[in-house]
């Protein structure tokens, strides 16, 4: 019975996964925005699409280089962040969320939207991990997002949309946002995105099998 505290002090002592990862609910939100945020967000889905194909090129270039000097090039390594940090904001305004009705803004750099997300640069990586991490070590993970988002591509409903459109059905009846589906939905919200900085390359640390930070 002695142990149990100490094994509760060792988990309290745990650092945290190096991914800085916010979603601030911004309310009182709008009973009838969510209906047309698909519509609004089309300019940021047509940039994305171009900045997801740069990231591609980026992640590529990267993986060579991590394997053959285990760095990380640090303009692509900021390049890559941003374009994964302007999704995050996307999705925290749209259907991964639906937590703010503030403009997603037009921007790689971190601060000023309710929504953020941050990577510590690796000054460091490993090179044989590299080549594995972001498809085999991953698989776990992948099954997982399946079962959050639907489907191997993502976006195609999961438990995360179903969840935010019964909280975009109490915001149209109630004007809130029920504070436990937030929670939930905000902490599948990080495990998507702490699974997407590991296969980016981002970090060795493997990413924990948690909702919470």
């Amino acid at each position: 019975m002695s142990e149990q505290p100490e094994a509760k002090n060792e988990e309290e002592k745990r650092a945290p996964y190096p991914l800085g990862f916010t979603g601030e609910l911004t309310e009182p939100l709008s009973r009838w925005l969510w209906l047309v945020k698909w519509l609004l967000l089309i300019p940021h889905y047509i940039i994305l699409f171009f900045l997801w194909f740069g990231f591609a090129i980026s992640w590529v270039v990267s993986l060579v280089a991590i394997v053959f000097t285990g760095r990380y090039p640090r303009s692509l390594f900021d390049f890559n962040l941003g374009v994964i940090r302007w999704s995050w904001r996307v999705s925290f305004y749209s259907y991964d969320a639906l937590g703010t009705d503030k403009y997603p803004p037009f921007s790689l750099e971190a601060g000023g939207y309710p929504a953020d997300l941050e990577v510590p640069y690796p000054e460091k990586l490993s090179r044989g991990r590299a080549l594995i991490k972001w498809w085999l070590l991953a698989i776990p993970h992948y099954m997982v997002m399946g079962f959050f988002y639907g489907g191997w591509g993502w976006r195609y409903g999961g438990l995360v949309l179903l969840l935010t459109l019964f909280a975009a059905i109490a915001v149209l009846f109630t004007g809130r946002y029920p504070r436990d589906i937030y929670e939930l939905v905000l902490g599948m919200d990080r495990w998507g995105y702490r699974v997407v900085a590991y296969a980016s390359l981002m970090t060795d640390e493997y990413p924990p099998f948690r909702v919470r930070e």
